[in-house]
């Protein structure tokens, strides 16, 4: 691996986002270590660290991250899990846990948190997101992830480490989780029969939704700017409705608009955030020179071509 100035660790390399955060830094002239719980027989044994940060002690974080002196560690872990304990477990214990194995390695990298817009809770319809609103999370997802931020943002404006969370929208684009809504109704589409029609149940939500290259861009951009203690939101900033983009979808797979009943009797699709967000996203442009760059037609585009590799 290189010196230290251009090593990059990300947590959770083997999921949708930590995937495209670890391609993001290769591409910017990184050498990654990818550390997950399970090795893809894709991925070489020489840049990856088989490690469950929630349960490993401190000590054994500090080696790892000793050994390969990072510049800068994300935080890529997480996503929409089951009970109260699991996001409990991968959202506070595994922050925790990663700040107390910083605090014993020879030299800390800075630390990138990839953290959610639903930290903010319900925002009243049509209102911009924006980094001063104060948190009022009211699901175990948000209420969870919004504190693994806070125990960051403490820990940076202590001094006792480098850090930055970036809040970020709904995501899209290739590879993207089957847990998330986008991710059921691909998988749905993809085993669609011939002839037949897909029913769902979508409301009449409107969310704020980023193609998850252009989250890995501004982590990148993250490490590398003069910003610590700080929440920075990223997102496209603006809202679409969820009926719209499952109708770009459909488009993108080539089937025809009528493929589709949004108003049948089907199992309704149950929501994890708030019926509204749209991020405010001037402060990532000051801080971190970053916008949007990739559509939402090219994003579902590239989903939907990923799924069929």
């Amino acid at each position: 691996m290189g010196s230290r100035s251009d090593v990059a660790m990300v947590l959770g390399a083997t999921g949708f986002v930590g995937g495209a955060v670890s391609e993001a830094f290769t591409a910017a002239g990184y050498d990654v270590v990818r550390v997950a719980r399970n090795r893809p027989a894709h991925l070489p044994e020489s840049s990856f660290v088989p490690l469950d940060v929630a349960t490993a002690p401190p000590a054994a974080i500090a080696r790892i991250v000793t050994r390969w002196r990072p510049a800068v560690l994300v935080n890529a872990t997480g996503g929409w899990l089951a009970t109260e304990d699991a996001n409990r477990l991968y959202h506070e214990t595994l922050v925790d846990n990663l700040l107390a194995g910083l605090a014993l390695a020879d030299t800390p990298p800075r630390l990138v948190q990839v953290g959610s817009i639903h930290e903010y809770g319900p925002v009243p319809s049509g209102e911009p997101i924006h980094e001063g609103i104060s948190p009022r999370p009211q699901t175990p997802y948000a209420r969870t992830k919004l504190a693994g931020s806070e125990m960051i943002l403490r820990a940076a404006q202590k001094k006792l480490v480098d850090g930055v969370v970036l809040r970020s929208v709904n995501l899209c684009g290739p590879h993207v989780t089957q847990a998330s809504f986008l991710g059921f109704v691909l998988s749905e589409l993809r085993a669609l029969p011939p002839r037949r029609r897909l029913t769902l149940r979508v409301g009449d939500d409107r969310r704020d939704f980023l193609d998850v290259r252009d989250l890995a861009d501004a982590v990148v951009r993250a490490a590398r700017a003069p910003v610590s203690g700080r929440v920075v939101n990223v997102g496209r900033g603006a809202a679409i409705a969820v009926r719209e983009l499952v109708s770009l979808l459909v488009a993108a797979a080539g089937f025809p608009p009528g493929v589709l009943d949004l108003d049948g009797n089907g199992e309704p699709v149950a929501s994890r955030g708030g019926g509204w967000t749209m991020a405010d996203i001037r402060l990532a442009g000051e801080l971190l020179g970053w916008a949007p760059r990739i559509g939402l037609h090219e994003s579902v585009r590239d989903m939907w071509e990923a799924a069929a590799r």
